[in-house]
């Protein structure tokens, strides 16, 4: 018996596949029917996508929310539904493209339409996923030539540093002392403190932080 399957693809993490469960959900497609992968849509190297394949039979139904969901590289996307489609003998249905459902217009005409705005839509999405990257580029460029640096906070200690932090710590100084003696503002002390806590720490050896972690949640 035919079987309907739904596959949901974001790019991160991060990101929220709610919408597309709603929308699978809605058309009757059962929980453990639906894979799930949460990475880039450059290829279709992507464990639960294999899955799916593995489970796919003649006569099944793939169903996604768009075709970008199914990948952003234009000639992987034409090859994967040829796979489907041809090589499977299985229906594909996009939501936000009527025109791509495979259960319908299945003589001649009906497969040239299918094919023509396949690759006009698989063209699209490698064409924004280009220009994403080509933005991110450009945006990098941009900023370091504002000045702005990329990478790791220098957390290289200032002279003195712990010359003025043991004589903080034995309370033989004050802070607003200890910070001036190294060139550096309070806040950045205190900031210096905690790094070398957490250094101390990772040697096993048993500390108290100075400050709540969630102060500095950058250095992690």
């Amino acid at each position: 018996m035919a079987e309907i399957y739904g596959y949901i693809r974001v790019s991160s993490t991060d990101q929220n596949e709610d919408r597309q469960i709603i929308a699978m959900k809605e058309r009757g497609i059962p929980s453990n029917h639906i894979f799930t992968d949460k990475q880039s849509g450059k290829d279709f190297k992507r464990p639960q996508y294999r899955s799916l394949m593995k489970r796919l039979q003649e006569g099944d139904q793939l169903c996604i929310t768009s075709i970008d969901r199914l990948g952003r590289n234009y000639e992987e996307i034409q090859e994967q539904w040829r796979i489907l489609t041809r090589d499977k003998k299985m229906d594909i249905a996009v939501f936000d493209m009527p025109l791509l459902d495979t259960r319908r217009n299945k003589d001649l005409l009906g497969t040239f339409i299918d094919d023509l705005v396949l690759q006009v839509l698989s063209f699209v999405a490698q064409n924004e996923r280009e220009n994403i990257k080509k933005r991110q580029t450009e945006g990098i460029a941009a900023a370091k030539a504002r000045g702005v640096k990329f990478g790791r906070r220098n957390t290289k200690l200032p002279p003195d540093f712990l010359r003025a932090y043991s004589l903080w710590q034995a309370k033989q100084i004050t802070l607003t002392e200890a910070a001036k003696r190294c060139g550096i503002s309070r806040a950045g002390f205190h900031y210096r403190v905690y790094i070398e806590k957490l250094w101390s720490l990772t040697c096993r050896k048993s500390v108290e932080l100075p400050v709540p972690a969630k102060k500095y949640p950058h250095i992690f």
